[in-house]
């Protein structure tokens, strides 16, 4: 197969989060992409409802982070987020994890600008479609994958129109499996996962009712239901009087998702909020599996994995859709890198690397947080929690578009004592450029970057040289000249002293950093660095 002219750069199969992540992050970067999803629509279930500040960065990055910030309706309510075990809502309280959301702020907030958001699925997707959309991407909804095949020079696919029922075909450079946890793609490839695998069946239930009487208007509060007849959940949306409630089933008692009728899920509710006479308008009833896996492989060929269809996490934790984000910001500056020429195509193989990783320590904790509140007979048998700072914002990335300096085996660090050392995410300082306080995470996500300290100056120089040889993208500030260090604390955050210098990718993860002055040979070393981490 040799496709001289492919259709699209990338096709993107899937429009959840990790899809239209995926689609806007390429198309902003000025990459041809078609992203098709089977649905009619996005979605309209408030699911995966919650961003952390890393995600929160990356919307930065991607120019939605207001839109997003905006449609977060329930910002104003939120204080005490109080997690409970009972028997049912207003019941008897079995156990309680009293989690403010100020500490989950103080957490983080030393660490980022960004802060927290808790806009819904259902918002946050027309946004990313919106912007896309405004960018180049061509979304086309109640479109499906037929088949595919792929080659050494892209992918030639097989699409159908829902609505029509005419089938076209349509050649790309690359293929993004954004197609979910079952994903079709994945298991086309023979691509085999690893995890604690299927913990739980579950039916998920959205309803609406004035429950005005049993909970308090504004709470945010999360209810894990262990009623003598059920084990489920029951939340609030960010929509007056509309719920959650996820009831278990077990199939090895016989039991199925055609059990849970609207009539049988109308009594489940009735006994969890204690309300006999209750009448809710049952909007939604669908089945879905918590389960914790991981792909062995993220990428094949031309064919990339992002979000479920590479790790499913339990959504205890909210982090499964904004680890999605996080692929596809991934995926996004590194095959565009490839597409341009700045990279070579090697590059794509760190973006697994690196990921999983991420998708490791993110299953881990999830799963911690699922035994503490769902499932003790699962403590001692999962890692401990290491805490949303460190999972978040703290990760290690390792592979070859990092240059390492040490063989520290840890996974994270805490993000609020940062080392600034290459894999890690660069560090949130505070400093001044053209006369305005702003952070030095906002100096990233287009760009390779290099901060120069304040004697560093050839440093900047020989960067920008080797950048333009090579043809890379490439910003360079000089402490004390292009931005302004008041309190001192970038060049000791960054460990670059007075004299050095620190690279960091245009996802603000730092790639390399020296404390040494500049010798003659600096563009030399640069333009080694830079051949070395694009896979040149």
């Amino acid at each position: 197969m040799a496709l001289t002219k492919p259709d699209v750069d990338v096709l993107v199969v899937g429009g959840g989060l990790g899809g239209l992540s995926t689609a806007l992050f390429l198309a902003r970067r000025g990459v041809r992409v078609l992203l098709v999803e089977r649905h009619a629509t996005t979605s309209v279930l408030p699911k995966a409802a919650g961003q952390n500040p890393r995600t929160m960065e990356l919307f930065r990055f991607g120019g939605v982070a207001d839109e997003i910030l905006a449609t977060d309706d329930i910002r104003g309510a939120q204080g005490d987020f109080t997690i409970k075990v009972v028997e049912r809502v207003g019941g008897r309280v079995l156990h309680s994890f009293a989690e403010s959301f100020e500490e989950l702020v103080g957490a983080t907030e030393r660490c980022t600008p960004m802060p927290w958001a808790l806009a819904p699925q259902d918002r946050v997707e027309p946004v990313l479609v919106a912007h896309a959309a405004k960018h180049g991407a061509d979304i086309r909804f109640a479109t499906e994958l037929v088949s595919f095949q792929a080659g050494d020079d892209g992918v030639t696919a097989r699409l159908r129109d829902l609505n029509t029922g005419a089938e076209s075909t349509v050649s790309a450079r690359y293929l993004v499996a954004a197609d979910g946890p079952r994903s079709a793609i994945r298991e086309s490839l023979g691509i085999t996962r690893h995890g604690h695998g299927t913990l739980a069946h579950f039916m998920g239930v959205i309803f609406e009712a004035d429950l005005t009487a049993v909970v308090p208007p504004g709470s945010t509060g999360w209810y894990y239901l262990q009623h003598p007849l059920f084990t489920g959940t029951f939340g609030p949306t960010d929509r007056p009087n509309r719920h959650t409630f996820y009831v278990r089933y077990d199939p090895e008692r016989g039991e199925t998702p055609d059990d849970y009728t609207p009539q049988r899920c109308t009594e489940l509710i009735r006994l969890a909020v204690d309300a006999p006479g209750l009448v809710p308008d049952i909007l939604d009833i669908q089945a879905w599996d918590m389960a914790a896996y991981i792909a062995d492989r993220w990428r094949e060929g031309p064919v990339l994995l992002v979000g479920d269809a590479a790790k499913v996490t339990p959504p205890t934790g909210g982090m499964g859709g904004n680890t999605a984000i996080g692929d596809g910001f991934d995926v996004a500056w590194k095959l565009a890198a490839v597409l341009r020429g700045e990279a070579g195509e090697r590059l794509l193989d760190s973006y697994g690397a690196e990921r999983s990783l991420v998708a490791h320590l993110v299953v881990d904790e999830s799963l911690a947080v699922y035994a503490q509140r769902m499932a003790p007979h699962l403590l001692g048998s999962v890692p401990e929690e290491r805490g949303t700072a460190q999972v978040v914002l703290g990760f290690r990335y390792r592979s070859d578009a990092v240059a390492a300096e040490d063989d520290d085996p840890e996974p994270a660090e805490d993000p609020r004592r940062p080392s600034g050392r290459p894999g890690f995410r660069a560090p949130h300082v505070w400093i001044e450029q053209d006369g305005t306080r702003r952070s030095t995470v906002e100096l990233f996500g287009d760009r390779w970057v290099l901060l120069a300290a304040p004697e560093g100056g050839p440093w900047a120089r020989a960067a920008l040289r080797a950048a333009g040889e090579l043809d890379v993208r490439l910003d360079a500030h000089l402490v004390g000249r292009d931005v302004a260090d008041p309190s001192g604390e970038l060049t000791r955050a960054y460990g670059i002293g007075r004299a050095g210098a620190v690279l960091v990718r245009p996802d603000g993860v730092v790639a390399w950093r020296t404390a040494a002055a500049p010798g003659p040979e600096a563009q030399d070393l640069l333009s080694a660095l830079f051949t070395r981490l694009l896979a040149r």
